[in-house]
């Protein structure tokens, strides 16, 4: 019996190139996104071994979701490559090759989370020192202003760890936004070259114009 939670506990991972267009053909054009996601999850359901046959235990990722709705209902992609996390009868969908749009949109949520959690231990350690400061205090009887005092304490660390909190948030919205007006002055700077490349070789017709009219010939 030991051995039989071992294996169930283990943790198995795989990668996945799932063909979409076949299922998809079937089923009118206003129902096809939604075809593709449920054919990823009878795929996954069959290949990574889920006994019950249930679709709710494969939980696809966010990133997975936008990249199939990114053409809309109607235009979904023909194939998809992704990994699969099986842990505890519970199978996690992720994508292997990100696009670029979704790529930057991954690093700016990850710079977020970091300085998400860097905030809350700061809190907590701003927590723990009233705490302890308030513990210290309890031993010795306090007056009215000395309650009042701990409570305006309180209330300026939390109103600093905000002002962190936005401040680092606009630093980092800021830094992406330098990155992509840079990548698209390089974008139109390449355009405009390779437009004037054109424009030199396509040589201009030249139109000749008449010097004089032509003489008509008088009528008999």
């Amino acid at each position: 019996m030991a051995k039989k939670q071992e294996t169930q506990t283990e943790k198995i991972e795989r990668e996945y190139i799932i063909p979409l267009r076949e299922k998809c053909r079937v089923v009118p054009r206003y129902k096809k996104t939604n075809k593709a996601i449920k054919t990823i999850k009878e795929f996954l359901v069959r290949h990574m071994k889920i006994r019950d046959r249930d679709l709710n235990k494969i939980k696809i990722d966010n990133y997975v979701n936008e990249y199939m709705w990114n053409r809309g209902i109607k235009n979904p992609p023909s194939k998809i490559k992704i990994k699969a996390i099986k842990k505890d009868e519970l199978v996690k969908v992720e994508l292997v090759d990100y696009p670029d749009k979704l790529k930057f949109k991954k690093i700016r949520q990850e710079k977020l989370e970091k300085i998400a959690e860097k905030i809350a231990k700061k809190k907590k350690a701003a927590e723990e020192a009233v705490q302890k400061a308030e513990s210290k205090q309890d031993e010795k009887p306090l007056d009215s202003s000395s309650k009042i005092q701990t409570k305006e304490a309180k209330k300026e660390g939390d109103k600093k760890v905000e002002k962190q909190e936005r401040e680092s948030s606009n630093l980092s919205v800021k830094k992406d936004e330098q990155k992509k007006r840079a990548a698209g002055a390089e974008a139109t700077k390449a355009l405009e070259k390779a437009q004037a490349k054109q424009v030199k070789k396509t040589k201009q017709p030249k139109i000749k114009v008449q010097k004089r009219q032509i003489r008509k010939a008088l009528a008999k």
